[in-house]
């Protein structure tokens, strides 16, 4: 049976297997068993393993970049929005077992450099950053503007991880309440 629209079944059936077992524990033959995909098509849409997570990783990051400038339009206030961003965190990790950030666990993943895959890596964490300077302007406008919202920013990041490696949902706990308590400075 032909699927229609192959190279996005290729990219969901891969990311599944990216974020379930990390990007370096899953091999090509695997995504064309679990996709049922013929290795003709795989390579008729992306030249390697390499490729295919780069355009995952760009993908995640094309809905992400929607949901962050959503986030900015709303009209809550600003520190309601830093709130609402750390328990969507909290939610997101429960809801995908404490498996964390796909960009950091591929990162871990890449013994050699591969520049797309690090290419998309730094787009989404600077990104990430410039969300929170973005946000930090609006809680706190000032010249401290950028060291608050990379603080912020740090938090999030720390908070993401602590909780993937202790399966646990108390840091992004406390990291919201260092962002809580960092924005009711000088306000």
């Amino acid at each position: 049976m032909r699927k229609t629209n192959l190279r996005p079944h290729i990219i969901d059936t891969a990311g599944a297997l990216f974020a379930q077992k990390g990007y370096g524990n899953v091999g090509i033959n695997e995504i064309l068993k679990v996709g049922e995909i013929a290795r003709a098509s795989f390579y008729h849409h992306f030249k390697s393993k390499e490729a295919l997570c780069a355009v995952w990783l760009e993908t995640i990051h094309a809905r992400s970049v929607e949901q962050h400038r959503d986030l900015l339009a709303s009209k809550n206030p600003p520190q309601a929005i830093l709130i609402e961003y750390f328990e969507a965190l909290k939610g997101w990790l429960v809801k995908n077992d404490f498996r964390g950030c796909p960009y950091t666990n591929t990162s871990t993943f890449l013994l050699n450099d591969v520049p797309q895959i690090r290419d998309a890596i730094a787009t989404h964490k600077i990104f990430i950053r410039d969300f929170f300077i973005e946000l930090a302007g609006r809680i706190r406008p000032g010249n401290a503007t950028r060291e608050f919202g990379e603080l912020l920013f740090l938090l999030y990041s720390g908070a993401t991880t602590e909780a993937q490696n202790l399966r646990a949902t108390w840091p992004v706990d406390r990291a919201t309440e260092a962002a809580q308590r960092l924005s009711a400075e000088n306000t």
